[in-house]
């Protein structure tokens, strides 16, 4: 009985430490807010043509993003090294080309660096590809026995304030295979390359000790979105290298805090020619100031490691916030642009995706493109795509075979590939 008394005083304790963050999913609640216009300089003038745009309102939100959000990427250590590719030109039962390498960030070989899993459809002519971070390994994202196992950070099991790096268990390979529908994406023409995003920072209270960011100077004035940025646009300087990959089409996609990272990396590097953001929600696509869902507070408490310290100072007063979601979205233009949202994923804000997706359409009218085209959100299951597109998906927060059939569809109408 002492023992059980004991235990139950430590939870309480523990929960009574643990901050708890209310989370409003009330429209009704949403409460009048100022959404900041990307087609007004801080000057106050307007922005009323691509030569403005460029030479001033793209740069004044760029440094924006940088001073209060994600922290300005710093130079240097962009001079990778390569291991030579394994090779498997039989791949999937001969349905596809693997390789796979490591990209080293120093010339260490103990020093920071990422391993890269790319597949090709089998032949000779340049494909487009899609690049992204995945969350578990990329031995997780296909049951192919042919991929190198990665090192995973885990919760040490007798001290769960700690963390181990070990080799991960052989019965995860393929567990989050349906988030990457690697045949399909074969199958249309498509090259898929992922990378495991703790290569580049583990994603934990602690881990910029592991961090790339570690490479640099003053690495906590950084911010571990803005080095998973940083590590795409390092594959990016490896894939174009393959002679096997059309440079000019490269697509971005990312999930969740993934889903913000994609798109902070493709407003830095327009290497990066069609993006999708996959229910980034609050501190990605979505408006944090219309106060549904997910909170500042929230993301400032339990993943201050993402954002950089000045973006804590807007902990409680997000209408302070100089900068949202719309004008992150609006760094992408003229390029095509893809947000998703799922309906019962109520933490991200679908309705605020939405918004955010509708009012970027502004900007690419500038370049003489078409936005999503409507104001009223699409019904669930039912995608509008233009040069920007958007759906919301039935279901929880997530990627799905139906997110991806919208995916290839949206590439289809931007790269036509060959024969398709």
């Amino acid at each position: 009985m002492v023992r059980c008394a004991s235990v139950l005083l430590l939870a309480v304790l523990a929960q009574a430490q643990t901050p708890t963050y209310k989370y409003n999913f009330d429209e009704a609640k949403v409460a009048n807010y100022a959404l900041p216009d990307p087609l007004t300089l801080a000057n106050g003038q307007p922005v009323k043509d691509v030569a403005t745009w460029t030479a001033k309102r793209r740069p004044e939100l760029m440094a924006l993003f940088e001073d209060q959000v994600y922290g300005k990427t710093p130079a240097g250590h962009t001079d990778i090294r390569v291991t030579p590719p394994l090779i498997d030109l039989k791949a999937l039962k001969g349905k596809a080309v693997r390789k796979q390498v490591t990209i080293y960030f120093s010339d260490r070989n103990d020093g920071p660096h990422m391993q890269v899993l790319l597949y090709l459809p089998p032949g000779n002519t340049r494909v487009p590809v899609f690049v992204g971070l995945n969350f578990s390994g990329n031995h997780t994202v296909n049951a192919d026995p042919g991929i190198i196992m990665n090192d995973v950070w885990v919760t040490d099991p007798l001290d769960p304030k700690k963390r181990l790096h070990q080799q991960a268990d052989e019965r995860t390979r393929g567990s989050n295979a349906t988030a990457w529908q690697v045949e399909k994406i074969l199958a249309r023409g498509y090259g898929l390359a992922t990378v495991y995003y703790y290569d580049i920072e583990p994603d934990f209270v602690g881990g910029l000790a592991e961090s790339t960011r570690m490479l640099f100077p003053e690495p906590e004035r950084w911010s571990a979105l803005g080095v998973w940025a940083w590590g795409l646009s390092r594959a990016v300087d490896y894939l174009l290298g393959d002679p096997r990959l059309d440079p000019k089409r490269i697509g971005l996609i990312g999930h969740s805090r993934l889903g913000k990272a994609a798109l902070w990396a493709a407003a830095q590097d327009h290497r990066f020619s069609l993006v999708i953001s996959n229910e980034s929600g609050k501190g990605g696509a979505s408006l944090l100031k219309r106060g549904f869902g997910e909170t500042l507070d929230h993301l400032n408490g339990a993943f201050p490691h993402w954002f950089n310290p000045a973006y804590k100072e807007y902990t409680g007063h997000p209408e302070k916030l100089p900068i949202d979601g719309n004008e992150l979205l609006a760094l992408i233009a003229p390029r095509p642009l893809y947000v998703a949202s799922a309906a019962e994923d109520l933490g991200s804000d679908p309705k605020g995706e939405f918004l955010s997706a509708v009012n970027v359409g502004r900007v690419y009218s500038l370049f003489g493109r078409k936005g999503l085209g409507v104001t009223q959100m699409p019904l669930v299951d039912q995608a509008v795509m233009h040069d920007v597109g958007y759906h919301v998906r039935s279901g929880k927060h997530d990627v799905l075979e139906f997110d991806w059939d919208q995916y290839l569809a949206f590439a289809d109408l931007h790269w036509h590939p060959t024969g398709k």
